[in-house]
């Protein structure tokens, strides 16, 4: 396991009620109502909070690498990001795709620019032989 040598930002956050409650983050930006997954309560989920938090920072390291590469990124890049809440017989399990969008640039270099961003993103790396992850180049 790799360990931290200077930490950068620790995020803070009080969540009460799990899947039907609310979330806070220490500096009040982040004020979310959760709800479960298709319940209709008019809140988020856990599920796309870790969507939205994994798609931007991959963009971030696909940043670092087009810089490294002395590729400019496009302005208009994107990631969709879908996580499967799902279970087996071990219990409850997560899967992952991630759609990237790397409009301008020619396959090989966006495919480069995606995978060098696997390898740097924080949350990939998190995931790493843990999920079932997908990259797919649209």
């Amino acid at each position: 396991m790799s360990q931290i040598d200077k930490v950068l930002y620790t995020a803070q956050t009080h969540t009460t009620g799990g899947r039907d409650g609310a979330s806070r983050s220490s500096d009040g930006i982040l004020d979310v109502k959760l709800s479960s997954p298709g319940a209709g309560g008019g809140g988020t989920n856990p599920e796309q909070l870790f969507a939205a938090g994994w798609s931007a920072c991959f963009i971030g390291a696909m940043q670092v690498a087009a810089r490294e590469m002395k590729v400019a990124l496009p302005k208009d890049v994107a990631v969709d990001a879908e996580v499967d809440l799902g279970t087996n017989e071990g219990g409850y399990l997560l899967q992952a795709r991630l759609n990237v969008s790397l409009p301008g640039l020619d396959r090989e270099t966006a495919q480069k620019i995606v995978d060098t961003g696997h390898q740097y993103c924080p949350y990939s790396k998190a995931t790493r032989n843990n999920i079932n992850v997908v990259l797919k180049l649209v």
